[in-house]
């Protein structure tokens, strides 16, 4: 029976496992292929592992108040790098772990877009809340990700509000462009431009399987429809100001935020697919 129900579940969690593991395969792939240092593969190989086993028994909160309150823990989770640095002449968008500092809308929003497309009664003011954070570091490519969450969620919505957070949030990433770019670090930001560039097949490649994890997140996630655009849409925003400017290839370059926030986003398996509000 054991063993039945460990199959059952590994072909339910089979779908939203591939679509993680296709761009950061290749993005693995691209690392070692072109001499990355080994820390930078070991760091994105092992958080592939954690964002696997939790895709894989993971899920999301049983009732509504406990998936508020998380979503109230990682939107404050959303300001801490204001609070501790590191900052860099005057932004700070980064989360310290040991040695390590993980990209805060890479590592909290996937999973705040899900929860927040889950909340009919909150759902805006959630995602106001990220652009706020995203304003404050300034970060262009997460205030993108929220633009684009909105987006998702008005399409399938219809909800006026969502589309007034999304023309907020245009202007407000349009902002946050201005003063929030940093020179690029190389197997992090412009991957796409470099692959391209030097050997086009690569870059091609490597913006096909991008594109493949987000078809997965539009079509495979196991969420509602609103749930999986939101999704979707983040990916859609970082993923485009990582080709534009200099922010970090999600998925692709080196970078354990965006490989642990995709993962915990899609373990998030409600077991009750229906949108929940009080």
């Amino acid at each position: 029976m054991s063993h039945t129900w460990a199959k059952r579940r590994l072909e339910q969690r089979l779908p939203p496992l591939l679509t993680l593991l296709l761009p950061v395969g290749a993005g693995l792939a691209y690392l070692i292929r072109f001499g990355a240092p080994p820390q930078y593969i070991a760091i994105n190989a092992a958080a592939t592992g954690v964002a696997a086993i939790w895709i894989i028994l993971g899920h999301a909160p049983s009732g509504i108040r406990a998936s508020r309150v998380l979503i109230a823990a990682l939107l404050a989770l959303c300001f801490v790098p204001l609070l501790t640095g590191p900052d860099i002449n005057g932004i700070a968008r980064w989360i310290p772990v040991g040695a390590e500092t993980l990209h805060t809308g890479a590592l909290l929003f996937p999973a705040i877009a899900v929860l927040a497309a889950q909340d009919r009664d909150y759902a805006s003011p959630m995602l106001l809340t990220a652009l706020f954070a995203a304003l404050l570091q300034p970060d262009a490519a997460f205030g993108f990700a929220v633009v684009f969450a909105a987006i998702g969620l008005h399409d399938q919505s219809r909800d006026w509000r969502h589309g007034l957070v999304a023309i907020v949030g245009f202007v407000a990433a349009l902002i946050m462009a201005i003063g929030g770019e940093l020179p690029p670090e190389p197997f992090v930001e412009r991957v796409f431009a470099d692959t391209l560039t030097t050997t086009p097949l690569i870059g091609a490649s490597l913006l096909v399987a991008l594109g493949g994890g987000l078809m997965g997140m539009l079509f495979c996630a196991p969420f509602e429809a609103r749930a999986r655009y939101a999704l979707a849409g983040s990916l859609f925003g970082f993923g485009m100001m990582s080709i534009m400017s200099h922010y970090p290839t999600v998925l692709i370059g080196y970078g354990a935020a965006p490989i642990l926030g995709y993962g915990l986003a899609l373990g998030l398996r409600q077991k009750n697919p229906a949108s929940r509000s009080s």
